[in-house]
């Protein structure tokens, strides 16, 4: 129940309808006995900037931002950390306040932190791996921003767009070499695949309701010793991921990537440690009512 002391985080996007958002913090909230709740905020395109300012106005602690709006979001904000600079996109708005000062709004980015987070967690540990990820969009930023930092040898980044992976390249290249961009092909894709000890899927693709789609071409045997991951999550195994089963090869799916995420952005608005297990089986039952 909301009244008078409740803290309030939300969340900027367009849609929310079906975020899972909500329900993952909420039951956080309720586990550890706060007087805090979480909202879907739904924002229409070009209006990101306005209403992270309003957030200060509303007494929010702050939100997370989600499509379309992780960039445009920056030109509301006082500043932003390091890690959504480099990405140019911001998934979390902590408010902060200080006595008889104006509210400042800071702008964070832990998609790539939730990203190897749920990697690690898995059991691998990108240091010293090869690894090929299929994308250009924000998820495929976040996704090679975090291999990066996280130690891989060399990370390879596939697209249709070639425009697209240059730019991706160009703006995350630390100098050092290992980071690459090719064009996507099933020849380009089976090959960087066969070389990588990791595949990420970082477009929508295999979504619902296409659930019989994949990047992983039908016929070609997926290497038993390469680990997909897949950052959808509607449904949990898509169908690359039972490609991948098929010839014994591990798979991940994306709900691991979207609960860590939100348990750093939990963290940053309260300085609490977040329940991660609750916020799973929360996300889990709440993706079991959508897919019913």
């Amino acid at each position: 129940m909301i009244d008078g002391r409740t803290q309030l985080v939300g969340l900027l996007g367009w849609p929310v309808e079906h975020s899972l958002s909500p329900a993952m913090h909420n039951a956080a909230f309720d586990a550890l006995g706060m007087n805090w709740r979480y909202v879907a905020l739904p924002v229409a395109p070009g209006g990101a900037a306005a209403a992270a300012r309003g957030l200060a106005s509303l007494g929010f602690r702050g939100a997370n931002v989600t499509v379309p709006h992780k960039s445009d979001v920056m030109s509301g904000l006082d500043r932003w950390g390091d890690e959504a600079g480099a990405l140019g996109a911001v998934n979390v708005v902590r408010v902060e306040r200080e006595d008889g000062r104006e509210p400042k709004l800071v702008g964070y980015n832990t998609d790539h932190r939730g990203f190897v987070d749920a990697l690690v967690r898995f059991g691998f540990d990108p240091r010293g791996e090869t690894a090929a990820v299929v994308g250009a969009g924000g998820a495929a930023r976040a996704a090679v921003y975090g291999l990066l930092r996280a130690g891989a040898r060399r990370v390879t980044v596939l697209g249709r767009t070639p425009e697209r992976i240059d730019r991706l390249v160009r703006d995350l290249d630390d100098g050092e070499g290992r980071l690459s961009g090719e064009r996507l092909t099933d020849e380009t894709l089976v090959g960087a695949t066969a070389r990588s000890a990791l595949l990420v899927q970082a477009t929508p693709v295999g979504m619902s309701p296409d659930v019989d789609r994949s990047i992983w071409p039908d016929g070609a045997p997926f290497p038993s010793g390469t680990l997909a991951y897949d950052l959808v999550y509607v449904p949990r195994r898509t169908k690359l991921l039972r490609q991948a089963g098929v010839a014994g090869a591990p798979g991940l799916d994306g709900l691991g990537m979207l609960v860590r995420q939100g348990a750093r952005a939990f963290e940053l608005w309260t300085g609490r440690e977040a329940p991660v297990d609750v916020m799973t089986r929360a996300c889990e039952a709440a993706l079991g009512r959508v897919c019913e």
